[in-house]
C-alpha cells in the first residue's frame, strides 16, 4: 500500500477493527468466533464507482465507511452510496483523522456493550 494520507488512515481503521476482533471477510471460515467481519475495497478497473472503502458487520449491525485524507469530502458517487446504506438501517461513518476515528470507536464500544447488556438479560430470564 502505497504511504498517502488516506492509507494512513485506512492502517489506522483495520488497527481499530482488529480490536474489536472484526476479520478480514478473506479469513471468513477460518475462525471460529468473531465479533464481525469487514471488507475493504480495492480500486480498480472492475470497482464500482463510490463504494466505500470498508463495509461489514458488527454484532449483528452492517456498516460503511469512507476514509479520506484529513479534511477531505467523500465524492457525489460517495455520497450517494452512503446514503443508500443509511437509507437501509446501517451505520455509515466518513473518517479522516483521529476525532472521526474516535466516534466510529465509540459506535463499536456502544455495540459491543449493548450486546453484552442483551446476553446478560438472556441469561437472567433463564434462571
Amino acid at each position: 500500500m502505497k504511504s498517502t494520507p488516506e492509507n494512513a488512515v485506512k492502517k489506522q481503521i483495520v488497527q481499530l477493527l482488529a480490536q474489536y476482533d472484526i476479520q478480514p471477510a478473506a479469513k471468513a471460515g477460518t475462525f471460529t468466533t468473531s465479533a464481525g467481519w469487514f471488507y475493504a475495497a480495492v480500486q480498480g478497473p472492475l470497482s464500482v464507482r463510490g463504494i466505500p472503502d470498508f463495509i461489514g458487520h458488527y454484532r449483528g449491525r452492517f456498516w460503511a465507511i469512507e476514509a479520506k485524507a484529513p479534511g477531505k469530502s467523500p465524492t457525489g458517487f460517495q455520497k450517494l452510496q452512503l446514503a443508500a446504506i443509511a437509507a437501509s438501517g446501517g451505520a455509515v461513518f466518513i473518517i479522516d483523522g483521529e476525532e472521526s476515528l474516535k466516534v466510529f470507536e465509540e459506535w463499536l464500544y456502544f455495540m459491543q456493550v449493548k450486546r453484552e447488556r442483551e446476553e446478560f438479560q438472556k441469561a437472567i430470564r433463564k434462571l
